[in-house]
């Protein structure tokens, strides 16, 4: 069980609160003890990016060239920012 914190105050009066997530450069950081990025918002546009591949193109395209569209406009949303966590067996996090 993670402890719930008081808001930060900045020297202006401001209170800036703490968050479950905080996505940073296209990275999603999450609560954790230790650091943990989600992966969950990544998968979601590499499987939004390979539908809309696959509606467009059907059964139109060889299977060589479906494999090369997914490569160069599917792959890059699923692979961007996982450099930025080590990578672990959990569901959905790195």
């Amino acid at each position: 069980m993670l402890a719930v914190l008081p808001p930060v105050c900045m020297s202006s009066g401001d209170n800036i609160m703490w968050v479950d997530e905080l996505r940073y450069l296209g990275v999603y950081i999450v609560r954790s003890r230790v650091l943990k990025c989600s992966l969950d918002k990544a998968k979601k546009s590499f499987y939004r990016a390979a539908n809309s591949v696959f509606g467009k193109i059907g059964r139109i395209a060889s299977e060589e060239v479906a494999l090369q569209i997914m490569d160069s406009k599917c792959i890059p949303m699923l692979l961007y920012g996982l450099e930025a966590c080590p990578l672990s067996n959990s569901t959905g996090h790195c």
